[in-house]
């Protein structure tokens, strides 16, 4: 019998969830499904059986304290820090640099919600694939 990864969607608290998906669906790649704007529920996607989706929920109530919960992102190629600047780009903001001088370490970010997550090394930084 194959596993199946039970969790279908993580979701996210969001004023604007269709701008949070967009923001989001760059960061990852995820597909963003049939939405519009004025939506109160967003999805995007992976197209991948088994991974989770990210599901952006309208709330009227704006993010108190830290996250319980954040995912850490693992760009699959290029470097840690590329990812960090181009996720500042799209509208992110680093809340904690944990990089170290020897490389290693990760950055604490935050969407443009206040939704903390992580950026760790990269799959090739770590030397899991191949540079292309």
């Amino acid at each position: 019998m194959s596993y199946l990864n039970p969790v279908r969607n993580i979701t996210f608290d969001a004023h604007d969830p269709y701008a949070l998906a967009q923001f989001w669906s760059a960061l990852t790649g995820y597909a963003l499904e049939g939405s519009a704007p004025d939506d109160d529920e967003v999805l995007i996607t992976s197209n991948q059986t088994g991974v989770p989706g990210l599901l952006f929920l309208r709330v009227p109530d704006a993010k108190q304290g830290k996250n319980r919960v954040h995912l850490d992102i693992q760009p699959p190629s290029g470097t840690r820090d590329a990812e960090v600047e181009r996720m500042v780009s799209l509208g992110a903001s680093v809340i904690d640099d944990r990089r170290t001088e020897d490389g290693l370490g990760w950055v604490v970010m935050a969407d443009p919600e206040g939704n903390e997550f992580c950026v760790e090394r990269s799959a090739v930084e770590r030397g899991l694939v191949e540079p292309m």
